[in-house]
C-alpha cells in the first residue's frame, strides 16, 4: 500500500455500501410518538419507592424521581410536573435529549428493566405544554445587580433563568441569529423542534431575561467591555470545537466537521437560509463516530436523500448487557438504537481511518481534489493504542464524510488575551470550587468548564453556578446548588 501522499488510485479494491438507502419521503418532525396514559401510570407505578433511591445518584439534578414517579402514578399530573420543575428548570429537554442515567442506577434494574423515567419526564413535560404556554415566573423584587451570560445553550439558559428568578438583571448574549445554542442549531428537528425551545424562551423573556443576538464577545463587544458594563460574567459557550482527524486526504473536498453539516441544515429546515453548501442528495455518506452526533448526522443524510449511509466506530461494538467493569449503578456503556439507525444504513465497527480517497492525481490541474473514498482497516490494539492493522486495509466508497468524533473543548474567543482567563490540561476553561475563573466576577458553567457532557449536567451546572453568583453578588444565596464542579453535590448558602 505504498503511496507517499496518502491516497489510493482508484482502481484499487473499493467496497461498496451493503445495502442502499430506501427511497421515501421523510419529514423533519419529531419521531417519539406519545406514550397512553395507562400505560405511563403502569410504567410510573413500577417504580418502588426505595429506601435509598440510587436514581438520585445517577441524575445530577437530584430529580425528585420516586416522588413524581407516585404522583403520575394516582394521576395527579400537576402536582408531578410541579415537582420535577422544582429541580429542573428544562424536562422538555432533558426528557427528549438526556441519556437517562437515572435509569442505569434504578434499584429495579438490577435484576429487572429499569423504570423509564426519561419517558416519565418527557409526558410530564408535555403535560405542562399541553396546558398551554409555560407559566412565567417572575421575581418578587429587584436587585441592583446584572449580570452577563455569554452563551444560550442550556447551561447559560438554566443560569439565566434562575438568576432572573433571584430579581437579578441578566442578559444572554449569542453570537448566532438566534437564542439556543446547539439546541437550535445542532440538533435536528426530528429530536427536537424548535417551537419547544421558543415555547421556554418566551417564558423567559415574560420573567425579564434580555437575550441579544447576533453579538460575539471578543470581537463585537471586548470581554473587559461586558466586565466593565456587569457585575457578574458567566461563560457557558460550550465545548465548541470540534476533533479532527489528520490523515492524509483531510484537506479533500466533501470532507466535513459533523456541526457543519448539522448547523447548516437546521438553518434551511428553519428558514434561515436558502440552498445546502453540504448536500447528501444522491451521495454516498461515511460518518466517522458512532454517538449522538453520529446519529444526528444518519437520520439527517436520509432526509436530503442519500444514496447510502456508512458510520464507522473505531472501537469494538458495546454489548447489550453490562459488562464486569460497568456494574450497577454506573452508567454501562451498551450498544444504543436510536431512531435515526432504525431508519436506514450501516453500522461497522474495529474500522480505523487510514486516509481518504481522492479522485484523480492532485498534480492534475483538472483535478477536482473530491473525496470519493475512505481508506479503512480493521483496528487493533497494540500497547493501550488502537491502531490500523496492517494488510486489512479496504476502501468505502464516500462522496461525502463527516467527522463526528467529538468535541475538544470551549473556543477561546479572546478570553486568554483580553481577560488572562487560565484553561486546564484538558483545554477548558480553569475554575475553583465555586464555579469562578481566575479572574474575578468571571465564572464559568456546563462544557466550557467541563467539557463536553451530557445536557442533564449541563442544566445542573448552569444551576449551581447561579447559586455561586448570586453569593458572590448579595453574600448568600437561597438558590439550589447540586453540583459542584468536581462533580460533587455541595451547598454554598
Amino acid at each position: 500500500m505504498a503511496d507517499p501522499r496518502g491516497f489510493l488510485k482508484v482502481t484499487e479494491r473499493v467496497i461498496q455500501p451493503k445495502r442502499p438507502v430506501p427511497i421515501r419521503l421523510m419529514d423533519y418532525r419529531e419521531v417519539v410518538e406519545r406514550q397512553q396514559n395507562g400505560t405511563l401510570r403502569q410504567q410510573a407505578g413500577r417504580c418502588m419507592d426505595c429506601g435509598v433511591p440510587f436514581c438520585h445518584n445517577g441524575c445530577p439534578l437530584g430529580n425528585l424521581i420516586p416522588e413524581f414517579n407516585d404522583l403520575v402514578y394516582k394521576d395527579r399530573m400537576d402536582d408531578a410536573a410541579a415537582r420535577l420543575l422544582s429541580t429542573n428548570n428544562f424536562p422538555e429537554l432533558t426528557g427528549k435529549l438526556c441519556p437517562a442515567p437515572c435509569e442505569s442506577s434504578c434499584v429495579l434494574g438490577i435484576n429487572q428493566p429499569a423504570v423509564t423515567i426519561k419517558q416519565v419526564e418527557a409526558e410530564l413535560a408535555e403535560h405542562l405544554m399541553d396546558a398551554g404556554d409555560f407559566v412565567p415566573c417572575p421575581p418578587e423584587r429587584h436587585t441592583e445587580y446584572r449580570v452577563a451570560i455569554v452563551g444560550s445553550g442550556p447551561a447559560g439558559l438554566a443560569a439565566a433563568q434562575q438568576l432572573t428568578r433571584a430579581g437579578h438583571t441578566v442578559a444572554v448574549y449569542e453570537r448566532d441569529e438566534a437564542i439556543g445554542g446547539l439546541l437550535r442549531f445542532g440538533i435536528p428537528d426530528f429530536k427536537l423542534e424548535k417551537q419547544i425551545v421558543d415555547r421556554r424562551l418566551a417564558q423567559m423573556e415574560a420573567e425579564g431575561t434580555i437575550f441579544r443576538t447576533g453579538i460575539e464577545i471578543g470581537t463585537d463587544i471586548t470581554w473587559d467591555a461586558l466586565r466593565r458594563d456587569y457585575d457578574s460574567v458567566i461563560i457557558a459557550t460550550g465545548a465548541s470545537v470540534p476533533r479532527d482527524l489528520p490523515v492524509p486526504g483531510r484537506e479533500l473536498n466533501g470532507v466535513h466537521h459533523a456541526m457543519e453539516f448539522l448547523t447548516e441544515n437546521n438553518r434551511v429546515v428553519a428558514g434561515l437560509k436558502e440552498e445546502r453548501g453540504i448536500d447528501a442528495a444522491g451521495k454516498h455518506v461515511v460518518i466517522l463516530g458512532g454517538g449522538d452526533t453520529g446519529s444526528d448526522c444518519i437520520g439527517t443524510a436520509l432526509r436530503q436523500g442519500a444514496a447510502s449511509v456508512t458510520t464507522l466506530a473505531i472501537g469494538k461494538q458495546p454489548g447489550t448487557e453490562r459488562s464486569e467493569n460497568h456494574p450497577w449503578p454506573m452508567m454501562p456503556v451498551l450498544f444504543e438504537v436510536q431512531s435515526s439507525h432504525e431508519e436506514g444504513g450501516e453500522r461497522s465497527y474495529l474500522a480505523s481511518t487510514v486516509n481518504f480517497v481522492s479522485d484523480g492525481d492532485p498534480r492534475d490541474a483538472n483535478n477536482l481534489n473530491k473525496v470519493i473514498g475512505v481508506t479503512v482497516a480493521e483496528t487493533e490494539f497494540v500497547a493501550g493504542k488502537r491502531l490500523p492493522k496492517p494488510g486489512t486495509e479496504r476502501v468505502i466508497k464516500a462522496d461525502l464524510v463527516l467527522l463526528a468524533l467529538g468535541f475538544t473543548g470551549p473556543e477561546d474567543s479572546g478570553l486568554d488575551e483580553q481577560v488572562s482567563t487560565e484553561f486546564n490540561n484538558l483545554g477548558n476553561v480553569a475554575r475553583d470550587g465555586y464555579y469562578m475563573t481566575n479572574a474575578e466576577s468571571v465564572f464559568v458553567a456546563g462544557d466550557a468548564g467541563r467539557g463536553a457532557s451530557l445536557i442533564v449536567w449541563a442544566i445542573a451546572e448552569g444551576r449551581a453556578c447561579a447559586a455561586a453568583v448570586d453569593k458572590f453578588l448579595t453574600g448568600s444565596t437561597s438558590l439550589p446548588a447540586p453540583v459542584a464542579p468536581t462533580d460533587r453535590a455541595i451547598s454554598i448558602i
